[in-house]
């Protein structure tokens, strides 16, 4: 079917372990002209396909019975020298990858999220996310894409060429084409000092925007069996302000190195998570519910901590922070430890607000709900309709979730 690894019947497993299944196929081609090959053939015989990153996502985004498409044995790394602080990127890459790739150029992404394990293709395909003012997802940082549509046709899509299509893109859920590279911002590298200390939950809340404003990146995270937070900042070393307020009892962690390093926080334990976008304004009501919430019925077994991010506001059509500056509420789960009941009783708190959720995270939005809460969500269909009339690229999950 393809050039490149071709496997028939194997089980695939997700990164948290909590997705698993057996496609007719999974194929890793290793050239654009392979994956057309590879559509083509899957178009041939009536077979849905969805391709795959990293598989970091918790979300059932990529299950298939039929054919699974590997993006990592595309070429990978920087393609192309950068040009006017943009570069483009294989769709595989992991952005640690990316990120010491262009280190080697003075470059570096805007901003990072928790993890830096994701592919860039499924990273910007969910809108995976940092923290800070003024930043956005690293979906809002792309600026075109090349991928291969269900009819096994290339095509690269930007501004210059279709806005439309570029803001549907952005945040694709891999049901527009496959991804082989992505044309994303990049600034100049800098060296970062992070830092992190203990507060109580009411003074991280309370001094949350003030924070945002003193810092490039902050966040915190509580946790519920302690009833305790931790808060984090990295700034530019040259820009640091210092500890604002000054830890009572010094840092509990204070490192210097490269802004991506400095971002990170390198986990070996594996969880489950559901994460919802909630306006600004409304993140600390929201986020006080939910500790509530946590404290009265799920506190003995909620293993892992809570953590609340801010991310600027972009306009692609299912971006979570569509038109809203927005607060971030993750709630995590041990991969060994029962998490769907817990979950689910905290996601009517989110729902409440107003919340949208991270698409690669657990979530129960489907159908008119989706509608209702993105104002582009049918710009994002008709799309949708123009790229893959055929429903090639549509599992069965996708279909609920977009109300097919």
């Amino acid at each position: 079917m393809t050039a490149g690894a071709t496997t028939t019947r194997a089980t695939w497993r997700n990164w948290s372990g909590g997705l698993c299944f057996t496609p007719d196929t999974v194929a890793r081609p290793e050239s654009v002209a392979a994956v057309s090959r590879t559509l083509r053939a899957a178009a041939a015989r009536g077979m849905t396909v969805r391709p795959v990153g990293a598989g970091h996502s918790s979300a059932p985004l990529v299950r298939t019975d039929d054919v699974l498409i590997r993006v990592d044995g595309l070429p990978t790394g920087v393609l192309a020298p950068p040009v006017d602080g943009q570069v483009w990127v294989g769709a595989g890459t992991r952005l640690h990858e990316l990120e010491e790739i262009l280190r080697r150029h003075g470059l570096t992404v805007p901003n990072l999220g928790d993890v830096d394990t994701q592919a860039i293709a499924g990273a910007v395909g969910t809108a995976t996310h940092g923290s800070g003012l003024g930043l956005p997802s690293l979906s809002a940082q792309v600026t075109g894409v090349r991928l291969v549509g269900a009819d096994g046709a290339v095509r690269q899509i930007d501004a210059a060429n279709d806005p439309h299509l570029l803001r549907a893109v952005q945040v694709s859920l891999g049901a527009l084409g496959v991804f082989t590279a992505v044309r994303t911002r990049v600034v100049p590298a800098f060296h970062a000092r992070r830092r992190e200390w203990g507060l109580p939950v009411e003074e991280c809340l309370a001094t949350f925007d003030e924070l945002l404003k003193v810092n490039r990146n902050v966040d915190f995270y509580w946790y519920p069996r302690r009833d305790d937070a931790h808060l984090r900042t990295v700034n530019p070393v040259a820009d640091d302000p210092g500890p604002s307020p000054p830890p009572p009892s010094g840092c509990s962690e204070d490192r210097t190195g490269s802004s991506g390093a400095a971002l990170i926080k390198r986990r070996s334990l594996r969880f489950h998570e559901m994460e919802y976008y909630v306006a600004a304004e409304a993140g600390p009501s929201c986020f006080q519910e939910v500790r509530d919430r946590i404290r009265a019925r799920h506190r003995q077994h909620a293993a892992w901590r809570v953590l609340y991010r801010y991310v600027a506001a972009d306009d692609a059509y299912l971006s979570p922070a569509y038109r809203r500056d927005s607060v971030t509420i993750s709630v995590h789960q041990n991969e060994t430890v029962p998490y769907r009941e817990f979950f689910a009783d905290i996601e009517p708190i989110f729902l409440a607000y107003g919340g949208r959720p991270h698409w690669a995270k657990i979530h129960q939005l489907q159908g008119s709900e989706l509608r209702a809460r993105y104002p582009q969500a049918d710009r994002f269909l008709a799309a949708r309709d123009q790229l893959d009339p055929d429903g090639r690229f549509l599992n069965d999950y996708l279909r609920r979730l977009l109300g097919l």
